[in-house]
């Protein structure tokens, strides 16, 4: 068999190996791949492996020699599934794989907001404590997370991952999902309005549908507290940046930690440049332990494919 990854050097920028292909058949690695060389690359493939780059009709209609695609993902939304199914090809995805990384940077967002690390090292490398005549001093106010309500939209395995996490601090959580289970001493299902004006930190854990995209809008950031901080690790179209900026420059939020934008790199700063906000660049799934979990279970996708039984078939 032919196969080809189109885009496999954030899964492997040279720590993880591609080796174990060789066994199913001939592999050729891309970094990355301009949409204009998508079809070129994956001419005569049988198995096409890819990220972020899309793989929607109008390039799978020419691609007669593909059997099965596999997502260096969960997320699935940049293949067209449905022509896929019409053509009788399989598309796999990881699921699962990235939860704990991503409530780690939830936290982080949110231990930042509270406990304001990067700013009290910064003023102690430009010697302020040196030249201080007490033994502390404060550059930003600080807060206890203990008693504090987090508000979380979307209760998958990474949702719940973090409410265990927010228990751990001793915070309350509230939970808006399309599943409520039953009220807990710490955890409380609610309707979204309800966790808005409540929750100190409002983070989202959604998958992108046409409902939850922009969701966060200038109605949703006005029913927040004035003191509350925005987090986002699922998805950038869940957001309308030009309302989020706007809340954020006026006050209506004290600020926001986001790890998804709406365009994956930036093309342009009204996001990233905000003094109240904390941009990392789609790195919540991005520790070496998490992408080897993903590289194992893309081994277990290709081996059962190659078996003629796939799994975590997403149509």
């Amino acid at each position: 068999m032919k196969i080809i990854i189109l885009d496999g050097f954030t899964v492997n920028p040279g720590d993880l190996s591609w080796d174990w292909l060789g066994e199913y058949g001939d592999y050729t690695v891309y970094d990355r791949t301009e949409r204009q060389d998508i079809l070129s690359r994956c001419e005569g493939a049988d198995i096409v492996i890819t990220n972020k780059t899309p793989l929607g009709k109008d390039i799978l209609c020419q691609l007669p020699d593909v059997k099965f695609i596999d997502l260096l993902s969960t997320g699935y939304n940049i293949t067209d599934i449905h022509y896929a199914r019409e053509r009788g090809i399989p598309v796999s995805n990881v699921p699962s794989y990235s939860t704990n990384s991503v409530a780690q940077l939830t936290f982080a967002f949110i231990l930042q907001f509270a406990s304001r690390v990067a700013e009290h090292s910064s003023s102690t490398a430009n010697g302020d404590w040196q030249r201080c005549e007490h033994f502390c001093y404060m550059v930003a106010p600080l807060t206890e997370l203990a008693g504090k309500t987090l508000g979380i939209i979307g209760y998958g395995s990474i949702g719940k991952a973090v409410a265990k996490i927010a228990e751990a601090f001793n915070m309350k959580v509230l939970v808006n999902t399309n599943h409520p289970g039953e009220d807990s001493d710490n955890i409380k299902f609610c309707e979204i309005d309800t966790l808005l004006a409540n929750s100190d930190f409002v983070s989202l854990h959604c998958p992108l549908t046409e409902k939850t995209e922009k969701m966060a809008n200038k109605s949703f950031f006005a029913k927040m507290k004035k003191s509350a901080y925005f987090i986002n690790t699922s998805r950038g179209a869940t957001v309308d940046e030009d309302d989020l900026k706007e809340a954020l420059e006026n006050g209506v939020i004290a600020g926001a930690g986001l790890d998804v934008l709406l365009n994956e790199p930036p093309i342009d700063d009204k996001i990233t440049s905000l003094e109240n906000t904390l941009v990392t660049p789609h790195i919540a799934w991005a520790a070496k332990e998490t992408r080897a979990r993903l590289m194992e279970v893309t081994k277990q996708n290709i081996k059962a494919f190659a078996n003629g039984n796939p799994i975590n078939v997403v149509n």
